[in-house]
């Protein structure tokens, strides 16, 4: 919808981008054939994925459903919304820094958050 600006909440939406490329990756989903099962733009899903517009609610859930998740969890995921009942937040601050750190590649962010989650659920 709007363009995001140097709002305070800019470095959230950038790891919401983050986090929608690295579902859509997970997935094994292009672009492409993600922006088709969610009925948005090629373009703007690609902009979405770069943290440049804040995307409507309508379009958050055409975009989670097309990835198979439910909305909450991914925009608790993204550090969008408060954690829930049996979600710390040092694990949702540890999975938004591995989505913002530039540093790394979105293969490496997809392998680091697998196998970060992979040990917070055998801890439980």
């Amino acid at each position: 919808m709007s363009r995001v600006g140097d709002q305070p909440w800019q470095a959230q939406i950038e790891a919401l981008g983050a986090l929608l490329r690295a579902q859509r990756i997970a997935a094994d989903l292009s672009l492409r054939e993600l922006s088709e099962r969610a009925s948005v733009s090629n373009a703007y899903l690609s902009q979405l994925e770069r943290g440049l517009h804040e995307p409507s609610l309508s379009v958050l859930k055409a975009i989670a459903s097309a990835l198979g998740m439910p909305l909450g969890p991914l925009l608790t995921r993204a550090g969008l919304l408060e954690s829930g009942q049996g979600e710390e937040p040092p694990r949702r601050e540890t999975e938004a820094a591995i989505l913002r750190d530039p540093e790394l590649s979105e293969p490496q962010r997809v392998a680091l958050l697998s196998v970060y989650r992979s040990f917070m659920t055998a801890n439980r």
